[in-house]
């Protein structure tokens, strides 16, 4: 029997690893807080990239040597803006519940068509707006635990990396040193980048890499494998495979759920008790950014 080709197959098979994508990424700020503590933060990230860099190394090793001085300098930066996305983003999910951290990223899908409006001076859409707006509004009424609080740390680190995600995928997108270049051989530079400064830094922070390492017992070992193999280096190659295998708008539609395994998790795994105002707010932030997501202005690419 000849064996069916990745198009042939049923649409419910070439979704299942994209969702399984956004399951795992869903859980990663439950993982996180379960291997990493405040003073550890920058370690556990030099590590969990530190693991994924050798294979994805050896996939790309051609595809590295074939790239310009300048397509180097361009991943360096897209590696260093990476890494402030990682760090603001693990720090954030440390300080505040499961929960928070998988909904308040969610914004991203919000942030990144607002600032591309803007840098082109075109207006979106009034139902994008009411979308943004109703994402804005129910993250307050999360964040503030359905009352007038202020987010805390958590919550606004976490804000920031949403933005700093933003600016990841706009430089992505118009910086012209990366233009055209292989994504697995990009994806490598900035990983490497980022795991350097994490490396750099780790020390100024807290206990090194290698101290943190051996200090890990089996338990921990194994979330910091989670989230090496499963939400770093299986999430990078299926997206890879999606690609030729399924739409855009299908990959997008797919792991555009991240948010609603992140508040699964939070809520029966973790614990997470969010109160009734709380609770609405996450549904608005569920709702709109899938409505926004769905309602997004399409840019051709930038010239």
């Amino acid at each position: 029997m000849a064996v069916l080709s990745v198009g042939a197959r049923p649409q419910v098979v070439r979704d299942l690893p994209l969702v399984a994508v956004a399951v795992v990424w869903g859980s990663s700020f439950l993982v996180v807080k379960r291997v990493a503590e405040p003073e550890t933060v920058v370690a556990v990230l030099a590590l969990r990239f530190g693991l994924v860099l050798p294979v994805l190394g050896v996939v790309a090793w051609r595809r590295l040597r074939g790239l310009s001085a300048a397509q180097w300098g361009g991943g360096a930066v897209l590696g260093l803006v990476l890494g402030a996305v990682f760090l603001l983003e693990t720090y954030g999910a440390v300080h505040t519940s499961a929960t928070n951290a998988g909904l308040v990223i969610s914004l991203t899908m919000v942030f990144t068509p607002l600032a591309e409006a803007a840098l082109r001076r075109s207006a979106p859409s009034g139902a994008f707006l009411a979308a943004a707006g109703l994402s804005v509004l129910g993250v307050a009424l999360l964040t503030g635990d359905g009352g007038l609080r202020a987010p805390s740390a958590g919550d606004l680190l976490v804000l920031g990396a949403a933005v700093a995600r933003t600016v990841n995928v706009l430089a992505t997108a118009r910086l012209r040193s990366v233009r055209g270049v292989d994504a697995l051989a990009l994806t490598w530079v900035q990983l490497a980048f980022a795991t350097l400064v994490f490396v750099l830094a780790a020390p100024l922070a807290g206990p090194s890499p290698l101290s943190v390492a051996g200090s890990f017992d089996a338990a921990r070992w194994g979330l910091l494998l989670y989230l090496s193999l499963l939400c770093t280096l299986f999430a990078f190659f299926v997206q890879l495979w999606a690609v030729r295998a399924t739409s855009p708008s299908r990959v997008s539609l797919l792991l555009g759920t991240e948010p609603l395994w992140a508040a699964l998790c939070g809520v029966l795994l973790a614990g997470d008790r969010p109160g009734v105002l709380a609770l609405l707010g996450a549904v608005a932030v569920l709702a709109g950014t899938e409505w926004g997501r769905r309602r997004a202005p399409r840019f051709p690419a930038a010239a």
